[in-house]
C-alpha cells in the first residue's frame, strides 16, 4: 500500500486531532498537530508576558520567534504525541481555556503563520504524515492525496469542549465556551492570511451525531480507497 499524505482541516473542537491521532496510530503514520503548534506560540506570547485580555505586542513576539522550538514525541502511556515547546512538555497547559481564548489572534498573523508553515512543511516531506488544522489542504499541503473537511454544530463543539476541560478538572461555564467557539469561527474564517476554507478537493465529514467509533471507521475506510487506488 503506497504511503500518502493526509490534510484535515476544519473547525475548532470539531475533534480533528483526536481522530487524525487515531488514524496515524492505526495506520502507522506520523501526525503533527498543527494547531497544537499555534498554541505553543500562544503560552510562549502569554508566559513572556507579551499577550494579554487587553494588549498584545506583536513586535515583541516577531523578534523571539527564533528562540521557539516545537517538537512532538510519543508518550508512552497514552500511546499518543505529545507537544513540546523548547524541550518541555506543555501538553496540557496548551489545552486550557486561557490559551483556547487567545489562539485564533496569534494564528492571525503573518511571520507566526511562516514560521510556523515552514516548521510543517519540514517535518511532513516525507509521505505517510497525517496533519490536521485550518489551513493544511489549502497552504501547507495543497497536494495532500487525502483531504477532509470537517465540521459539527456550534453547540455539539462547545459540549464536547466543556466535557474535555471539566474532565481535566477545570472549572468552565459552557456558555462562555460556545460564544468562543462562534468567535474562533468567525475570526478563522476572515482572517486575512490563510482563512480557514474547505479545500476545492477535501471531502466533508459533518460529524455533529457520529461516535467516535463511527468517525474512525469513516476515516479508515477512505484511506484504504485512496491508499489501494493506482
Amino acid at each position: 500500500m503506497k504511503k500518502i499524505t493526509i490534510a484535515i482541516d476544519g473547525h475548532s473542537s470539531c475533534g480533528k486531532s483526536t481522530m487524525a491521532k487515531d488514524l496515524a496510530r492505526e495506520i502507522g503514520y506520523v501526525y503533527i498537530d498543527s494547531g497544537a503548534m499555534y498554541r505553543a506560540v500562544t503560552l510562549f506570547a502569554l508566559k513572556e508576558g507579551m499577550l494579554t485580555k487587553d494588549a498584545f505586542d506583536t513586535e515583541a513576539l516577531q523578534k523571539r520567534m527564533g528562540d521557539i522550538r516545537i517538537s512532538f514525541r510519543l508518550n508512552a502511556e497514552t500511546g499518543k504525541p505529545d507537544t513540546y515547546l523548547n524541550d518541555t512538555c506543555v501538553e496540557n497547559q496548551i489545552r486550557t481555556l486561557e490559551v483556547s481564548q487567545h489562539v485564533s489572534r496569534v494564528a492571525a498573523i503573518g511571520f507566526v503563520r511562516e514560521a510556523m508553515v515552514e516548521q510543517q512543511r519540514q517535518m511532513g516531506e516525507a509521505k505517510g504524515v497525517i496533519m490536521d488544522g485550518r489551513d493544511i489542504g489549502t497552504v501547507v499541503f495543497p497536494n495532500a492525496e487525502m483531504k477532509v473537511f470537517v465540521t459539527a454544530s456550534a453547540e455539539v463543539r462547545a459540549k464536547r469542549r466543556y466535557d474535555e476541560l471539566t474532565a481535566k478538572g477545570e472549572t468552565c461555564n459552557l456558555d462562555d465556551i460556545l460564544q468562543n467557539v462562534v468567535e474562533r469561527d468567525r475570526i478563522d474564517s476572515t482572517r486575512a492570511i490563510s482563512p480557514l476554507r474547505q479545500a476545492p478537493d477535501a471531502i466533508v465529514l459533518d460529524n455533529t451525531n457520529l461516535t467516535i467509533a463511527e468517525q474512525k471507521q469513516w476515516l479508515l475506510d477512505l484511506y484504504r480507497r485512496i491508499a489501494e487506488a493506482d
